[in-house]
């Protein structure tokens, strides 16, 4: 398409790639996370002349998204992937489906062929003209807004809109796609206007609708009646960044307080009223606080199946109230609002003295120091084979070397639930757990946008699943030197599935446990700058990730773990009791393989 602005002279006019990348500095955008490729090269041609953004190749767009992702949540500043067309922008899909359920701002540019092509065969049409698919018809379900830059002029208020809906509840990402002859016209220069206090990712969020009256009164009436009180906080408590208030409410109700299995960090871990992680992957402690509990709190979470599996019965005899912008799943007085309004008006009306939770029974993560810390709930001791190393042990080395402003990004997995289970949050860093869509292999591209925006040390705690999906990105933190620490966990299997055939399944399948992989030798091969170590020991890896903290780049650190080991999901509970305890009677006479899903097991969610 051939646009009026595209004539205007040189001196009067910018291109509208130029244009777009001045506006992201602006709004304090500082990387965009990409690959690059024909169709969307002159917008990285721009970004690369103008300066004040930095562009970070990723080996692949799935973890350019997660980069941004990753961005967002540690700077709670909006992350920007870009990408070309065809193959390029399809791999954007996983990404951004995480980010558009777990309500994180992303804004993707994506590059198309130029307009005088679409419909007439053009390499990587997605025009829906001729024949082609529609790229809107396939991001428009994973994103708040998605819009195709049909003219140049158009862009300055799409841009606008983009970013409203990205930054606005409910947050999460929005879509640009931007044919190449767009990208090369030329705009009017723009007058100069202010940017937004704090760049436009962080400033407020389009207005929410004022507290409701009645539903402030009545959660006030509940809240001041109750003896005993639970919260149940949530990943908005982060993204809001109201953890000072979620810590006065409770201080003035004398709450306990349990978090969600992907908002580990945003409630002291070693505070007395800590009750531990809620959940499928969580402590039985919670589920007792919540059957002493009069009232029940959720805060900036929804309460998805995840964080309540095990709790549906007791949120039913239990009154549950909501704080926060968006509804819960379970039956509840709601109080919306933005939630840093919501807990400090609620908290005003509560008496100021401040009030000592009751007793309960942690649990508070076992020391660091010690060599085999506590479950809290009922393991089967692992049948580790020679050189393994428990994930309980292995969790307790990590926690002693974790700098307490270091941010942590989990992996799904069984290194994942055995992370959120024993592993302490950092005091002042993010405890990223990617729960929108769960996808393997998340926090290698997510770990490095969060080390590349703050410049902290952030550990990635991934399997060796997880790694062989995405973990080649450890070549863009090599290449970015970005302070990332990354931990292996290797039992040289898909150990989760392997596990639920065996117990859900009647035996397992084989096709789930693979031959050995040496993946500390085969990294420190490709990448000999890289500081690569094997540790064979919990002692092992607490050295290892010591040294790696005293270094400005990333560090590598591999062990090997047992496949058999049961990890802390409350699906496999049961299971785990039954292998601890002696055989008798009719039970000693059936195979193992006759595994069956008891009763209790059938309202489960299940994970895998």
């Amino acid at each position: 398409m051939t646009t009026t602005t595209s004539r205007l002279p040189e001196a009067e006019a910018t291109r509208l790639v130029d244009y777009l990348a001045g506006e992201l500095a602006r709004s304090g955008v500082t990387h965009v996370f990409g690959v690059g490729g024909a169709n969307i090269e002159d917008l990285y041609d721009a970004v690369h002349r103008g300066g004040a953004v930095r562009a970070v190749v990723a080996k692949h767009e799935f973890s350019a998204v997660t980069m941004a992702d990753g961005y967002a949540r540690t700077t709670r500043r909006l992350g920007v992937v870009a990408a070309t067309s065809g193959g390029g922008a399809m791999n954007l899909l996983p990404g951004l489906a995480e980010a558009h359920a777990s309500r994180v701002p992303v804004l993707a540019l994506v590059g198309q062929p130029p307009t005088g092509q679409e419909g007439l065969g053009a390499f990587q049409d997605s025009s829906g003209k001729g024949g082609s698919f529609d790229a809107r018809d396939v991001f428009g379900p994973v994103s708040r807004f998605c819009a195709r830059v049909e003219d140049a002029d158009a862009l300055p208020e799409l841009l606008d809109r983009a970013l409203t809906a990205a930054r606005s509840h409910p947050r999460g990402p929005a879509v640009l796609l931007l044919p190449k002859d767009v990208q090369q016209a030329r705009l009017p220069l723009p007058g100069r206007r202010p940017a937004p206090a704090g760049g436009a990712a962080s400033a407020p969020a389009a207005s929410l609708a004022r507290l409701d009256p009645a539903a402030l009164t009545s959660v006030t009436r509940s809240l001041r009646g109750a003896g005993r009180v639970l919260v149940i906080a949530g990943e908005g408590v982060a993204a809001d960044d109201a953890r000072a208030e979620l810590a006065e409410l409770a201080r003035r109700l004398g709450a306990w307080v349990a978090v969600t299995p992907d908002a580990k960090d945003v409630f002291d871990n070693r505070d007395p009223r800590f009750a531990g992680v809620a959940g499928v992957m969580g402590h039985s402690n919670v589920e007792d606080c919540l059957r002493r509990a009069d009232v029940c709190v959720l805060a900036g979470t929804r309460l998805p199946l995840v964080a309540r599996d095990g709790l549906d019965q007791a949120l039913a005899d239990t009154e549950v109230v909501c704080l926060g912008p968006e509804p819960a799943f379970v039956e509840c007085t709601a109080l919306g609002g933005g939630l840093r309004e919501v807990l400090r008006t609620v908290a005003g009306r509560l008496p100021p003295l401040s009030r000592s939770c009751p007793r309960h029974a942690g649990p508070l993560p076992a020391p660091a120091t010690d060599p085999a810390p506590r479950n809290t709930v009922p393991t089967v001791p692992p049948r580790s084979t020679a050189g393994t190393v428990p994930y309980p042990q292995a969790l307790a080395a990590v926690a002693a070397a974790l700098p307490q402003d270091a941010h942590v990004f989990v992996d799904a997995g069984n290194a994942g639930a055995g992370a959120i289970h024993h592993l302490p949050a950092p005091r002042h860093g993010r405890f990223v757990v990617a729960l929108g869509m769960g996808g393997m292999g998340y926090t290698f591209g997510a770990g490095i946008g969060a080390a590349l925006a703050t410049g902290r040390r952030t550990y990635v705690l991934a399997g060796d699943g997880a790694f062989l999906m995405h973990g080649m990105e450890v070549h863009t933190a090599v290449e970015h030197a970005a302070p990332v620490t990354f931990v292996i966990f290797n039992n040289n299997a898909h150990a989760m599935c392997a596990l639920r055939e065996q117990f859900l399944q009647g035996g397992i399948r084989g096709d789930d446990l693979f031959g050995r992989t040496d993946i500390a030798a085969a990294v420190a091969a490709a990448f000999p700058t890289l500081t690569v170590s094997h540790a064979a020991d919990a002692t092992q890896l607490h050295k290892a990730l010591l040294e790696g903290n005293e270094g400005a780049g990333p560090t590598f650190v591999a062990l090997e773990c047992d496949p058999h080991e049961i990890p802390p999901f409350r699906s496999f509970r049961s299971f785990a009791q039954a292998a601890a305890a002696p055989r008798t009677g009719d039970a000693a006479d059936r195979p193992e393989t006759e595994s069956k899903e008891s009763p209790h097991e059938q309202g489960i969610v299940r994970i895998g």
